[in-house]
């Protein structure tokens, strides 16, 4: 039997996550340090936490006259996020235990500041509560510019973007219809009294989160973890069917969950790329668990898209998918330490990496092919924008239907209306519906 955790030992360990978010690191480099016995305790409370960061951060600088130490800091916002929650544990015990959490940060003589600070919150709570959501910052949990690129960019549906964007996201599964049907694995998780909604054509919202070994099949590939929103590039690529060994390149491919799914819908020629050598290896793991890379018909580069002289072969690919790096703003339900890092010049920068990208591939791809240009971005600047510029220039592209701005929570934002249309026919029910993370599609044809 386990041991159980005592919360401090957990609101020490959060305290210096949170501490790093503030500093500039991800969660994805901080959190494997954590001891295994603490991670998804640690994990839950720090998500909770960053989606609260606006609130406790405005807090903690009411509270305390002098900002202590960056640690001391994250405990005061890991509290002041479980005290604002209110669920989970009695206030006296979070006081309590992060008072008893500052020897394990190396700050024992800090316990009747952390102390008074959040007693105090708990006397004025109303008060301060207020003064602090009387700010975007405080009201919104995202930085100031974040909210103002959102107002300018979706006027009708920035509130309910960023209301979405604060709640934690659904666990989705991705069915690989290689190896048994959606509805047959639908039942197998209706057995274990395990409840899920459909999603798009192969994906199921589950109604309780799972850990991933516990799912039937995990192992030998029946199964992926991949959002509803990222579930609609394969089948947007592919449209009404590929000639069988068609040449179709994923330019960003790490982790490998669209190539993959590419793969579990159509027997092609695959070349699946990314310019991180670690994250190549990501693609040859998915692509080995799933058992998709046994025929040879996957070629996995490590390479820069946006230099294809150093790797193309010459040939002309059929499609091609462009998943390209971005802010990673319409995912921040899964990933709520982004909006923390992020910072306003980072987006003109990464836009501009995405308009070398998307011209340097167009070249690649034969005529009569199409390619698909996706981000995982709610901003404009990310998606509409640069598909105008680019329009502007390449008279042999036209515009062919795709959803266009997504917003968490599966709000269509795309001004034609495209968008209400395709999430409408792809998720079915409030679960599925949570399914969504943001994203934008643009689908090009060459003439």
């Amino acid at each position: 039997m386990a041991t159980p955790v005592a919360l401090s030992e957990q609101l020490a360990a959060v305290a210096r996550a949170v501490a790093a978010v503030r500093q500039g690191r991800s969660l994805a480099d901080v959190l494997p340090a954590v001891p295994a016995r603490l991670r998804p305790g640690v994990q839950a409370l720090v998500f909770l936490t960053l989606r609260h960061g606006g609130e406790t951060l405005a807090l903690a600088g009411l509270l305390a006259r002098r900002p202590p130490a960056p640690a001391v800091s994250g405990l005061l916002e890991a509290a002041l996020a479980l005290l604002i929650d209110g669920t989970g544990y009695a206030p006296h015990t979070v006081v309590d235990q992060a008072v008893r959490a500052l020897p394990a940060l190396r700050a024992p003589a800090l316990a009747g500041f952390v102390n008074a600070c959040l007693r105090r919150f708990l006397r004025e709570r109303d008060a301060l509560l207020a003064q602090v959501r009387a700010t975007p910052l405080g009201r919104w949990n995202h930085p100031d510019w974040w909210v103002q690129r959102l107002q300018h960019d979706h006027p009708d549906h920035w509130a309910a973007a960023l209301e979405a964007a604060n709640q934690p996201a659904p666990m989705v599964l991705r069915v690989n219809r290689r190896q048994g049907s959606r509805a047959a694995y639908q039942e197998q998780l209706a057995r274990l009294g395990w409840l899920a909604d459909p999603i798009g054509d192969d994906g199921l919202v589950l109604a309780q989160a799972v850990p991933v070994e516990r799912l039937p099949g995990w192992a030998d590939g029946a199964v992926s973890v991949q959002d509803g929103a990222a579930q609609m590039a394969a089948p947007l690529l592919l449209g009404q069917g590929l000639p069988p060994g068609a040449r179709v390149l994923d330019a960003c491919a790490a982790p490998g969950g669209k190539s993959a799914h590419l793969l579990e819908r159509a027997d092609l020629e695959l070349w699946a790329l990314d310019a991180d050598a670690t994250r190549t290896q990501r693609i040859h793991d998915t692509m080995r668990r799933l058992r998709l890379s046994v025929d040879g018909s996957v070629r996995v580069l490590t390479a820069d898209a946006g230099t294809p002289q150093r790797w193309w072969d010459g040939r002309p690919f059929d499609a091609i998918l462009l998943d390209a790096p971005c802010s990673a703003s319409g995912i921040v339900r899964r990933h709520p330490d982004v909006r923390w890092l992020r910072r306003a010049e980072d987006v003109p920068r990464l836009a501009a990496e995405q308009r070398r990208l998307l011209a340097a591939l167009w070249p690649l791809l034969a005529p009569g092919g199409r390619l698909l240009y996706a981000t995982c971005s709610v901003f404009r600047a990310e998606g509409a924008d640069v598909v105008a510029d680019f329009l502007a220039c390449h008279p042999d592209a036209r515009v062919l239907p795709a959803p266009g701005h997504l917003l968490p929570g599966g709000i269509a934002a795309d001004a034609t209306g495209q968008g209400e249309r395709f999430v409408s026919a792809h998720a079915m029910g409030d679960n599925a519906r949570r399914g969504m993370d943001g994203f934008f599609y643009a689908l090009l044809g060459k003439a």
